[in-house]
């Protein structure tokens, strides 16, 4: 669904002043087809700010909250509420994105990790380690008889 004007506003400095064209951040994102509305507990509060009479009378603030992930969005940067509600979706949808990513690097992490404690070990370092092992051993041996003749 475009969202465009009817029909652009132009001032006397022959500036686009339409709804749409002060929001340049109104672009497709993949995800929001993956946020399912059922999913959404949405309401309407009134926002505050820049806007006179008009904010202050409509609810035109966006607050959503997405259930399974527990993500909260709140929107406020129109006067326009269907521009809020859509520009909230678009937040969450980066928001869950984001989180996905991060969950996915975690368990790539992980598994790459895993993988590094399994590598086996050059024979050299393997000696040097047992030769360190062998060292501490015998600082202990000397502090245990030192003990028995006490």
């Amino acid at each position: 669904m475009p969202l465009v004007p009817a029909r652009p506003v132009f001032t006397q400095a022959n500036r686009n002043h339409s709804p749409i064209c002060n929001f340049p951040f109104l672009v497709y994102n993949k995800h929001m087809n993956d946020i399912r509305e059922r999913d959404l507990e949405e309401r309407f509060v009134r926002s505050s700010g820049p806007g006179g009479q008009k904010v202050n009378k409509t609810s035109t603030c966006v607050y959503l909250k997405h259930i399974p992930t527990g993500i909260e969005v709140k929107c406020r940067e129109s006067r326009s509420q269907l521009l809020n509600r859509y520009r909230a979706r678009q937040i969450l949808a980066e928001k869950i994105a984001r989180l996905i990513r991060r969950n996915a690097e975690r368990e790539r992490g992980r598994i790459e990790k895993v993988k590094r404690q399994n590598r086996k070990k050059p024979r050299a370092l393997k000696l040097r380690i047992l030769e360190g092992k062998r060292r501490h051993s015998q600082k202990k041996a000397l502090r245990a008889s030192v003990r028995e003749q006490d």
